[in-house]
């Protein structure tokens, strides 16, 4: 059964001491080269499809069915997450698609219009058996504008966790979305006593930006589950461009793609081993 919640790849991380990679598709070669990273790397995996690239594609239905149909035809055990949705109809037309999990974002409203919408989709959602995210404490970065600075309360987080019944909670502690250099630096102080406050496992949004030891140690520090974007959309650029200028007159771009979709799934698999040490002293 390789299509599996993203719950379980979670719940199961969190239980291990270890961090679960969660890595964003734009298309098909993302999608092939996310699961056969993961065959490599013999590890569980979360692909993610953000509204961003459902607008790109114009709609959900082609590029999530595309998803769907690569996990229930994976190896390894891989779950279908959308990702950043500020949409209440996005997330209802990706749970009756068969997601098994989304993540609302509606961190840009106000503390009690968050809990609010939040709270309305979760009951939605686990109505229909389908996992919740949420995000407290705006990460930088979705605007063009990176704003690391951003932290979020321990004790606002675990009033919002309880408020809004959600499965996982995104915190702002020092990574931000988009970023081209992965030199953030992380509050791993924050992220303990977030932890320590918080009953559902943590999520760290903006991790393109942050080193290998940093993920490691914020792993160590209490996260869970590990989104990256940014980092597979450098590694796949450089090497279809790469090989686009090595050979200016092919015509087949498959030729190029494929070198983004090998280049992929080859991070992927370095980041899973990142990811996935279990760390001693890890969170409870």
């Amino acid at each position: 059964m390789p299509l599996v919640s993203t719950g379980e790849i979670v719940g199961a991380a969190a239980a291990a001491r270890r961090g679960c990679g969660a890595f964003n598709a734009i298309q098909l070669e993302h999608i092939t080269a996310i699961v056969d990273g993961a065959a490599a790397a013999r590890a569980p995996v979360i692909v993610q499809l953000s509204q961003n690239a459902v607008r790109y594609h114009g709609a959900l239905a082609p590029i999530g069915g595309a998803a769907l149909a690569a996990a229930r035809e994976a190896g390894p055990d891989v779950a279908v997450h959308l990702d950043h949705a500020e949409s209440a109809d996005l997330v209802r037309e990706a749970v009756g698609l068969g997601f098994g999990s989304v993540m609302f974002d509606a961190s840009k409203l106000d503390y009690a219009d968050n809990v609010r919408a939040t709270r309305e989709i979760t009951a939605f959602c686990h109505d229909h058996g389908v996992w919740v995210e949420a995000e407290l404490g705006e990460v930088g970065g979705k605007d063009g504008v990176h704003a690391p600075g951003a932290r979020t309360d321990p004790d606002e987080a675990a009033e919002f966790a309880a408020a809004t019944g959600v499965d996982a909670l995104a915190v702002a502690v020092g990574s931000s979305h988009a970023m081209l250099t992965r030199d953030a630096t992380l509050d791993f102080e924050l992220i303990g006593r977030l932890r320590d406050r918080v009953p559902v496992p943590l999520v760290l949004h903006g991790s393109s930006g942050v080193p290998d030891e940093g993920l490691a140690e914020a792993v160590k520090a209490g996260m869970t589950k590990i989104n990256i974007a940014t980092q597979l959309n450098k590694v796949f650029t450089a090497a279809a461009s790469g090989d686009w200028r090595a050979h200016p007159d092919r015509v087949d771009p498959r030729k190029y793609l494929g070198a983004g979709r090998d280049a992929v799934a080859v991070e992927v698999r370095r980041l899973l081993g990142v990811l996935m040490l279990v760390t001693e002293g890890g969170p409870k």
